[in-house]
């Protein structure tokens, strides 16, 4: 076996953000490499994801998933490439996609590693469109909003990546139209002309409220909320008699130092019959095999189209990690490792 490295690096919380996180909050840390026990593989990670959920896990409070302990790498969704291999199963050159990123050098628990297969796909797709991403956008359209044909749907956040899969699929299974909020003119443009949406609106251009009814002057059916606060309540405006919403992310209030006030409008939930959902992706792992075989067809044929904003380097996570909360990405935003294996 090649001799391993003997130390790698990665990023650790060392104090809970107020507001903003800032990059005093965080440490770039050197960690010594051992070799993994019975049972565990040692990946050398060469992408690894920056998501909207992880600013919730900077918090010290009780959540869906555990808040990050400080002077402890951080974690995240990352693929790489196993280096060495105490596991039945998986040998050294295997590409896997599993939960410890943040880091250069991550020793996984075997039972907690997937196999990727770099041909199908470049191995970030699996961080976006091929995994929790896509099936995100995929579970919360079709299971959670229960998206049925000719429904009209309008999706905020829908440059990023969750919000940009929602509204292709919407189209691909025959929605009558799909509207979405994004926040600059260049990420509209690229709505309606690359991804297909019907209409779409910068949010910093005026109220939401209004731009909503421009663009869905027939209101809407089903709306998936990535943002929160104004879209919510002008969602609420819009919709029809019976209308569905995905409540998926609230990235507008997530670095909030007060609570952020509510729709202003719920009352109309009542005379409208709607159906407001929050979502959680890990209760839909039932659906991954059909997830999978779908967007993989939609892929290769064309018919679904994904961006990512990559970020070269590991000790560019801080920098990609805010980025994304400033929406600073197209698509999935991506940390790059680089594709080469130190032996």
């Amino acid at each position: 076996m090649s001799a391993l490295p003997a130390s790698g690096r990665e990023w650790h919380l060392v104090a809970r953000p107020h507001g903003w996180p800032k990059a005093e909050d965080f440490a770039l840390r050197e960690a010594s490499v051992a070799e993994s026990a019975e049972g565990r593989i040692l990946v050398r990670n060469l992408h690894f994801s920056v998501d909207p959920y992880m600013r919730g896990r900077m918090n010290d409070v009780k959540s869906y998933v555990p808040p990050f302990q400080l002077d402890r790498p951080m974690e995240g969704g990352a693929v790489g490439e196993v280096v060495a291999s105490n596991a039945e199963g998986f040998a050294v050159g295997d590409h896997v996609l599993h939960g410890l990123g943040w880091r250069e050098y991550a020793d996984v628990p075997a039972k907690h590693a997937t196999k990727v297969d770099a041909s199908l796909a470049p191995l970030s797709a699996y961080l976006g469109v091929l995994g929790m991403t896509g099936l995100t956008a995929y579970a919360g359209l079709f299971e959670v909003a229960s998206f049925k044909e000719g429904d009209a749907v309008f999706v905020s956040g829908a440059a990023g990546a969750v919000g940009s899969q929602v509204g292709q699929m919407a189209r691909i299974k025959g929605a009558s139209r799909v509207i979405g909020s994004a926040g600059s003119d260049e990420k509209v443009k690229l709505l309606v002309e690359e991804y297909g949406f019907d209409a779409a609106f910068n949010y910093k251009n005026g109220p939401v409220g209004e731009q909503l009814q421009e663009a869905a002057p027939d209101g809407i059916d089903v709306y998936f909320d990535n943002v929160g606060g104004d879209h919510l309540e002008a969602a609420i405006s819009s919709f029809n008699v019976g209308g569905r919403a995905t409540i998926c992310g609230m990235i507008a209030q997530y670095n909030n130092t007060e609570p952020a006030p509510g729709p202003k409008n719920l009352a109309l939930v009542i005379g409208k019959r709607l159906r407001l959902q929050g979502m959680l992706v890990n209760d839909h792992s039932a659906l991954q095999p059909r997830f999978v075989q779908e967007v993989a067809g939609w892929l290769a044929s064309g018919e679904l189209k994904y961006d990512e904003t990559v970020v070269e380097g590991i000790e560019n996570g801080y920098e990609a990690f805010v980025g994304m909360l400033r929406g600073e990405n197209t698509g999935k935003m991506i940390v790059s490792l680089g594709e080469k294996v130190t032996r």
